[in-house]
């Protein structure tokens, strides 16, 4: 098995011949109507179609599944492509490849490590320091360095951000 990147989920059917209605966690990602091969629920679908739909969304068309209730069996699987599928540029990385990054404030301060990136219309790095954790916008103003190469990040938090104490 490839590594594989999740680009979105089955969000539902879409007419009476098998095609599924895909949600992408990036609304302005191309990667699904390049890609030959998609994973649901860990199985490998060739793509015969790929479309825009509504709202940001993409229809797909998948090998083998061939009406609407086989489409509709699919719903809510996360739909996820080959890393190598995902057409990076040169200094472009994914969300998923903070995890793990050493956070440290603009001087060099160690301020902790990204544990989680949290999807949204603003992603959040969940940062956790100790038993400190911290949600941290991942906007350019409070990220403005990252180094994928190094696994450091260089962050700037507003002063007064919240914290969390973990329990153990």
């Amino acid at each position: 098995m490839p590594d594989l990147v999740e680009v979105g989920y089955v969000a539902r059917a879409h007419g009476v011949r098998g095609e599924v209605r895909v949600h992408l966690h990036n609304a302005q990602s191309d990667a699904l109507f390049t890609a030959e091969t998609v994973y649901l629920r860990e199985t490998a679908y060739a793509v015969d179609r790929a479309r825009p739909g509504s709202n940001g969304g993409v229809l797909l068309t998948l090998a083998g599944v061939l009406d609407r209730d086989a489409a509709e069996a699919l719903r809510g699987s996360t739909v996820a492509i080959a890393r190598d599928d995902v057409g990076l540029e040169d200094g472009e990385f994914l969300t998923s490849d903070l995890v793990g990054c050493k956070a440290v404030l603009a001087d060099g301060t160690p301020w902790g490590e990204v544990v989680e990136v949290i999807p949204g219309a603003q992603d959040r790095l969940v940062i956790r320091d100790g038993d400190v954790e911290r949600e941290l916008p991942l906007v350019d103003a409070l990220v403005p360095s990252v180094d994928i190469e190094a696994r450091t990040i260089v962050v700037e938090p507003p002063e007064g951000l919240p914290e969390q104490r973990r329990r153990r």
